[in-house]
């Protein structure tokens, strides 16, 4: 079931993408920016040991983990937060705390389209990846 995660994602379009990042606290500017940027996204897994690669004109960022343990990540906005991924229901539900708020990202993959969704309270992002040939 992992596998279908597996490749290269190419960022199609993004539903309230400005709501979510000025509800984490994105400045004006960096919320323009990353507006404008279509960020491609690699996911590999070798054994149980994921890595998530995200490539943009604003920032590449390195993520590596393993499901259901709790790992440090800083996140391209340069929140430290406490991060745990595992896997719901064919789900890829990343979790991410810091100073007493909390975001969850959840990737979900239809045939050759990855669907994000960013939550924090009562604001929610979709962005649309499809998968590079």
């Amino acid at each position: 079931m992992v596998d279908v995660f597996v490749g290269t994602w190419n960022l199609k379009d993004s539903e309230k993408f400005d709501e979510y990042m000025q509800k984490l606290g994105v400045s004006f500017a960096k919320r323009k920016v990353g507006n404008m940027t279509k960020p491609t996204t690699i996911i590999s897994v070798e054994g149980d040991q994921w890595t998530l690669k995200t490539n943009s004109t604003l920032k590449n960022t390195l993520l590596s983990f393993k499901l259901d343990e709790e790992f440090d990540e800083t996140t391209a906005d340069e929140r430290k937060v406490k991060s745990l991924v595992t896997f719901d229901g064919g789900k890829l539900v990343h979790t991410q705390k810091w100073e007493g708020k909390e975001t969850s990202l959840v990737r979900e993959v239809n045939d050759k389209s990855l669907t994000l969704t960013l939550k924090m309270d009562d604001v929610e992002s979709i962005r649309h990846y499809v998968k590079a040939e």
